[in-house]
């Protein structure tokens, strides 16, 4: 991991690649309030960033092992498509702001909701699709996937 100093450059200067995981379970849909900037204090859907020289299935596995305490196998996603987010601050700074292009993919599985991390969400809740895109503190990107797509 890079120190914050140098991380903070790297989003000042350029976009950022992730991969956000819209994980189902009969017809419900995981979400986590945030806890950190950007984004902080809205609900939003698992994800994490893909490092450099790690590949997209490398880079799925792990954030779904971080994220939502799972081994993942590439045949349990359906891949969504890409997407943009614009935040107006980041993680390291009010001052910079990030930009982020996204993987979405989504996952049909069983979570067990009490044995998810909390570093980065301070609570986990399970959405229907209506309440996802007419809850106001669901972030409008978490709501731009179930415009786009749900099952």
């Amino acid at each position: 991991m890079l120190p914050i100093e140098e991380f903070s450059i790297i989003v000042d200067k350029t976009p950022l690649v992730s991969i956000d995981l819209l994980v189902s379970y009969q017809n419900r849909y995981l979400l986590g309030k945030r806890s950190n900037a950007p984004a902080q204090g809205f609900w939003f859907v698992p994800g994490g960033r893909i490092f450099k020289n790690e590949k997209i299935d490398d880079a799925l596995g792990r954030i779904a092992k971080k994220e939502i305490g799972i081994d993942l196998k590439e045949q349990e996603t359906d891949f969504l498509g890409i997407y943009e987010h614009f935040y107006n601050n980041s993680f390291c700074s009010s001052e910079i702001t990030t930009h982020y292009v996204v993987a979405a993919y989504h996952i049909i599985k069983e979570i067990d909701i009490k044995s998810l991390p909390n570093n980065e969400h301070e609570s986990y809740k399970q959405f229907e699709v209506n309440e996802i895109l007419n809850n106001e503190y669901v972030h409008q990107y978490t709501k731009n996937y179930f415009r786009s797509y749900h099952r």
